[in-house]
């Protein structure tokens, strides 16, 4: 592993992209098959996240109900009366609960589209994207400079839309990159592959989570020594 891509998990934030009700529970009008399997494995990265008080940000799409916000490829469909899905405001558009901070936790359409960052929690916020990369015309990259985060962690919902072109996004602005890939729905083999020849660090989740305690344990050791000095 190079020093140049190898992950800092102390100066790390955890992207969920995705993780909505209507791509994600069983039944759902555009479920993404195999993403509620993922949810336990996210779901632990989430709240390993809280207990060490390091970013989280849950990136999210959302479809206006003229599908004017679509992109390209589904403009056709929507035009022609495809039902809408993660429509603003609706119920289908919030994070699954499994992920959400707390019940009362929801999202506000208005802000996230106006381009701002919700905060949902201590060190957790909600961001809208417009397109499959989080970075593309948002406000990602300059918040994660502004919390000294160096390296992302990805978990979320289908891999060869979002997830993949978000690790691109990252890769092309110089961070480091881990992806969880019992965390990240519809994975291959020759995806997990693609990214490792690009510096992307593949983990399991459990494999991650062993190394963020042991680091977070260090840094706390190393704390209380310069308390005592």
């Amino acid at each position: 592993m190079s020093d140049y891509t190898a992950p800092e998990p102390q100066c790390s934030a955890l992207l969920t992209i995705d993780v909505q009700e209507d791509f994600s529970r069983p039944g759902a009008p555009a479920e993404i098959p195999g993403t509620w399997d993922r949810l336990p494995a996210m779901r632990r990265l989430v709240e390993a996240y809280r207990n060490y008080n390091l970013p989280i940000i849950h990136v999210v799409r959302f479809y206006s109900a003229d599908g004017a916000n679509a992109d390209l490829c589904r403009r056709e469909s929507i035009e022609g009366g495809a039902r809408m899905v993660v429509v603003p405001g609706s119920s289908g558009a919030e994070l699954v609960e499994a992920l959400r901070p707390g019940a009362a936790a929801h999202l506000d359409a208005d802000c996230l589209l106006s381009g701002s960052l919700q905060q949902l929690a201590q060190n957790e916020w909600a961001m809208y994207k417009p397109r499959w990369d989080a970075f593309f015309q948002t406000p990602l990259e300059q918040h994660l400079r502004a919390l000294g985060v160096t390296t992302v962690v990805v978990a979320g919902c289908n891999f060869p839309n979002c997830p993949r072109a978000t690790i691109y996004g990252a890769s092309m602005r110089d961070f480091r990159i881990v992806m969880i890939a019992d965390a990240v729905s519809r994975v291959y083999d020759q995806g997990l592959a693609e990214l490792r020849g690009i510096g992307v660090t593949t983990l399991a989740a459990e494999e991650y989570l062993a190394t963020l305690s042991l680091v977070v344990a260090a840094l706390y050791r190393q704390r209380s020594c310069r308390r005592c000095d």
